[in-house]
């Protein structure tokens, strides 16, 4: 892989650099940006681990991680070639990338489950999203637009039930009746830490939300003219994944908490057992064989519930936000 595509690159060098790609002289690694979603975390603890144990750098590219904020937009940071590469939190954002002709594609999931949670207090009366319907429920505005859909879809949930999620547990702490939105990974810990109790916790994925989580997106640039790239990414990707969630995630998490001062290893260490207990990215049988994979039948299933509840055209090219040409494809 290294020498097909260093072969490739140096016999390209000056048309490459006129499409703005960026190669290292010094030490003949393709220079690439990855874009994530938000500050350095477990949740993108694979890329890390692939970074900081030369992985990337096997596989001939040199890979720049910029840390992502709640002001970030990945696709329009993809679509004017500012990045090769960035991240996709749930299914909607490649879907939304071609209903609104922003370049970049899907070209692997990493959360085969999105890792989003509803909440509640252990000592609710709440059982199921069901019994969750016309209450009050403390989401984000970008899960608006998001998960909440399927939520209305599905469970008959409305916007009355709307409250807005700040970044501070206070008010889910302070009233025991409250029902707030999390990440599996995250907020249920940091409850436990901070008030002494474990909340109830009701995982989306588990009630049929079918949206994969944690994607890696391409610029249709690279996609079109280094196709050699996306595939060396995504093949140490992979690699940094299974490390990370099956092997030792120590080089990972010493480079996230350099990138982060706010992580520690113990919020590290409960969501590397997380998602490995909920078997989000992998199964304990083929630990961590089949990171990556994508669908066509569960792309198809997330889109139709969604257009027939009217989030998209239904005649909306859906195969147009992802491929599995850089991944083992399965139907």
């Amino acid at each position: 892989m290294i020498k097909k595509l260093l072969v490739i690159f140096m016999l390209a060098l000056c048309s490459c650099s006129e499409e703005g790609e960026n190669i290292s002289t010094e030490d003949n690694l393709i220079e690439i940006t990855f874009a994530t979603d938000w500050k350095a975390q477990a949740e993108q603890g694979g890329f890390y681990q692939a970074l900081a144990a030369g992985l990337y750098e096997k596989n001939g590219l040199k890979v720049k991680i910029i840390q992502g904020s709640a002001n970030v937009n990945v696709p329009r940071l993809i679509a004017s070639n500012s990045v090769e590469f960035g991240i996709g939190s749930n299914s909607f954002i490649p879907l939304n990338m071609v209903a609104n002709k922003i370049p970049g594609k899907a070209v692997m999931a990493i959360f085969q489950k999105d890792p989003q949670i509803i909440m509640t207090h252990p000592d609710s009366d709440i059982r199921n999203l069901k019994d969750m319907r016309d209450l009050p429920i403390m989401i984000s505005d970008a899960s608006i637009g998001a998960f909440w859909l399927w939520l209305k879809s599905k469970y008959d949930f409305n916007d009355n039930q709307i409250r807005k999620k700040t970044f501070s547990l206070a008010p889910f702490l302070s009233n025991k009746s409250s029902i707030q939105q999390g990440y599996l990974t995250s907020e249920p810990f940091l409850v436990e830490r901070e008030a002494g109790f474990t909340p109830r916790v009701f995982l989306l994925a588990d009630y049929g939300y079918p949206s994969y989580g944690t994607m890696v997106l391409a610029s249709s640039n690279v996609l079109k003219n280094n196709p050699e790239i996306v595939k060396a990414f995504v093949d140490a990707s992979i690699e940094g994944w299974r490390q990370y969630i099956y092997d030792d995630p120590s080089l990972g998490n010493e480079l996230i908490m350099l990138e982060n001062n706010e992580m520690k290893e113990d919020i590290l260490l409960q969501a590397i057992k997380k998602i490995r207990n909920y078997e989000l990215v992998s199964n304990e049988i083929s630990k961590g064989l089949d990171i990556g994979l994508m669908t066509d039948i569960k792309w198809e299933s997330f889109f139709k519930t969604m257009s027939i509840n009217g989030v998209y055209e239904k005649d909306l090219e859906w195969r147009e936000s992802f491929t599995l040409d850089f991944i083992n494809k399965e139907n």
